[in-house]
């Protein structure tokens, strides 16, 4: 990180006093300190430092007092928002028979050993072992195939719910990997960039993720970025890898900084993309890796866009690519025109004693 950043960063515990002085959220704190933060970097080069302090509370009680405004404005229109909170009624029962319809014709669309298989197990009760006897199988290649076939079936019911098809031949088993969490499958298929590229499956994958999202941790978190909202969702899922880490508050909103503008810059040039950041480590350190990768125009002037006062885009935060590769620790990146770009980009714990080289 340049030396000239690291004024702005020993700001940070002073930012966060005056923001959780009205603001009680600890993760809207965080969110307002990270901005406060990017707006002083973006504005360094016409700040001296002796007015550094005055500027960072200005910046931030000026976004607080946003964020308030903004409040009161949606509490007084609260009251045009429909809430029914109604009862169960008759259409309950309809989508229940609706459900059970798609159920049933997605059990028709699986090889027929698989769907006596699950139909025994869940209809009829039988359990592991009995199957496996008449199977001349074992109790635990019978648990394996009947979660594979679960998967099958989760994604069948999803295709049986649309009206199209999936447009290629590599929709279903890209889906069936993500609904079985079979991250080797997903490698050998890239299901990632599949999702990328394929509109059909990125509007189904929520559905069969979020679903195996809910009991275990996950170190690595991935953010499919097309809109504004998911530039806020992408930061939030860095400070929590971050913390994880065991990065300092300052680092931490660093890192998210550093996923804010290679969000937006997803959302301003490219068709879509998506964050992932995950934890990395290497003898005598730790930290964590952020890649943002996207399907858009491209760089044409690669150098040009490493290069300090590069024209910028209204809504970013002004770092442009040198000030995100200043941040870090290492940097990559590739582009192909009219396929796309892809940032790579790690950030290591300050206390590790491993010589820390830069990537530039």
């Amino acid at each position: 990180m340049g030396g000239g950043d690291q004024p702005i960063l020993d700001l940070v515990p002073i930012v966060r006093r005056v923001v959780g002085a009205r603001i009680r959220d600890p993760h809207l704190v965080d969110d307002l300190v990270q901005e406060t933060l990017a707006r002083m970097m973006a504005a360094r080069a016409r700040i001296g430092d002796e007015t550094l302090v005055p500027y960072a509370i200005v910046t931030a009680k000026n976004l607080v007092a946003s964020h308030v405004q903004r409040q009161d404005r949606d509490r007084r229109k609260a009251h045009l928002v429909a809430d029914p909170g109604s009862e169960p009624g008759p259409e309950d029962g309809v989508l229940g028979t609706e459900r059970r319809q798609l159920v049933a014709e997605a059990l028709r669309r699986l090889p027929a050993e698989e769907r006596e298989l699950l139909v025994a197990h869940e209809v009829q009760g039988a359990g592991t072992a009995s199957l496996a006897a008449e199977r001349g199988s074992t109790a635990g290649a019978i648990a394996a195939q009947l979660s594979r076939s679960r998967a099958k079936l989760r994604v069948e019911v999803l295709l049986a719910e649309r009206t199209d098809r999936p447009p290629t031949d590599r929709c279903r088993p890209v889906l069936i990997a993500l609904s079985s969490g079979d991250r080797r499958r997903q490698q050998r298929l890239d299901c990632a960039g599949h999702l990328l590229e394929c509109d059909f499956c990125a509007a189904l994958a929520p559905a069969l993720l979020d679903r195996r999202s809910g009991g275990s941790a996950n170190p690595e978190q991935r953010v499919r970025v097309t809109r504004d909202a998911d530039v806020v969702a992408a930061r939030q899922k860095g400070r929590e890898v971050a913390a994880g880490v065991g990065f300092s508050r300052t680092d931490t909103t660093l890192v998210a900084t550093v996923i804010s503008e290679l969000a937006r810059n997803i959302v301003q040039f490219a068709e879509r993309g998506e964050i992932l950041v995950c934890p990395v480590e290497e003898p005598g350190r730790r930290g964590v890796m952020i890649v943002a990768r996207d399907v858009g125009p491209g760089i044409r002037d690669l150098a040009g866009a490493l290069t300090d006062g590069y024209s910028t885009y209204r809504g970013g935060l002004g770092l442009g690519l040198p000030g995100t590769r200043r941040l870090m620790d290492e940097f990559d990146i590739v582009s192909e025109v009219g396929k796309g770009t892809t940032v790579t980009t790690t950030k290591w714990l300050r206390d590790r004693p491993a010589a820390r080289g830069r990537d530039l």
